[in-house]
């Protein structure tokens, strides 16, 4: 499995932007745009795993980090994010990088069944992607049949511990703190 560094092009005036604490500037610059720790710390958990022929499945991707990891390593990968510009330089990034990554739209508020019609997917992977109280249930809602496992990276946004409480009536949850992130493992209920 390749290792080492990725090349990442990123929106030059989100490369500053902080990404601890509240989200003040969010009006100000699109989340996908910003290199959150979180999806990097994601992409080492990534990088540390089997993943080589695995159907992965990235969901808000935004600049990608762990697609591109997981392509990297050999896994077949579809990201998504409700961004058409975060989809394009993520398909630039995956050139940048010489590995291929699968892209979708999808909105997680209108299902179009894009992502579901491709499933099952053997690992579903989302890094900081519960920003709002309001994204937990359309979230738990598409993940349902997706996939036996689900790994999730937040920096502690409060809308995770909803998401993980409601989460633990279909899923076991794992949990472990990572660089000052967690990394929560879902894996379905038989």
């Amino acid at each position: 499995m390749p290792v080492g560094e990725l090349l990442l092009l990123q929106p030059s005036d989100a490369a500053e932007l902080p990404d601890d604490g509240p989200i003040e500037w969010a009006p100000l610059m699109p989340y996908w745009s910003v290199l959150w720790r979180s999806g990097v710390a994601l992409g080492r958990e990534v990088a540390s795993a089997p993943v080589a022929g695995l159907r992965v499945l990235e969901l808000g991707c935004g600049l990608g980090v762990p697609s591109l990891v997981a392509a990297r390593a050999g896994a077949d990968v579809l990201a998504t994010d409700a961004s058409t510009e975060a989809l394009e330089l993520l398909e630039r990034n995956a050139r940048v990088n010489g590995v291929e990554v699968s892209t979708a739209r999808v909105d997680w508020n209108a299902d179009d069944g894009v992502v579901r019609c491709r499933a099952p997917f053997d690992l579903v992977l989302g890094a900081d992607v519960l920003y709002r109280d309001a994204d937990v249930a359309p979230l738990l809602s598409l993940l349902d049949g997706l996939g036996p496992e689900v790994w999730i990276a937040d920096p502690g946004r409060p809308a995770a511990s909803e998401f993980l409480e409601r989460a633990r009536g279909a899923w076991s949850v794992d949990s472990a703190p990572t660089a000052g992130y967690e990394i929560h493992r879902l894996r379905a209920s038989a």
